[in-house]
């Protein structure tokens, strides 16, 4: 797992989602993508985090590695992709942190799964929608943190599923 949070909502959802998959007798090396995603093309099954910064924007150490991830081949990976956001007050860019790297993932050859419902959220528009779901776990710690524990074993007990 690969992630980049800045204001450790990522980092607490990336904590979650490894317990849980831990729980299900999967193995899971966590990176915090401030020490560099250059082992990222040597796993078969990848899961990585990204919040949605600013306007619309890759969190801060994402958004200096997306050069370098642009550049990678994800052909024979499975990649599952969860981003937190506002979706009340960023509500026409919501989680579109998920949805540029998880494009860039899929041209770039990789199998996307762990979409998920957009049912229970409030929002105007992200790129993060592909066939009316998001292309992977939307969280929102700022207006539905009471939700975000059960999203998230839900999500997993989903890619658990996928990934074997």
């Amino acid at each position: 797992m690969f992630w980049g949070s800045s204001s450790q909502m990522t980092a607490l959802a990336s904590e979650g989602i490894k317990s849980e998959l831990e729980l299900l007798n999967h193995d899971v090396n966590s990176y915090d993508v401030r020490d560099g995603i250059g082992s990222l093309p040597n796993y078969k099954n990848v899961i990585i985090g990204c919040p949605t910064w600013n306007v619309g924007e890759l969190q801060d150490d994402w958004d200096m590695l997306f050069d370098d991830f642009q550049k990678i081949s994800f052909n024979n990976v499975t990649g599952a992709f969860f981003g937190s956001g506002d979706q009340f007050g960023y509500s026409c860019n919501y989680l579109d942190a998920v949805g540029i790297l998880a494009r860039k993932f899929i041209e770039n050859g990789g199998s996307l799964i762990g979409k998920w419902s957009t049912d229970g959220y409030e929002f105007d528009e992200s790129i993060a929608l592909y066939d009316g779901k998001f292309l992977g776990l939307a969280l929102d710690y700022d207006n539905q943190s009471s939700l975000s524990e059960e999203r998230i074993k839900q999500w997993v007990n989903m890619i658990h599923l996928e990934f074997n």
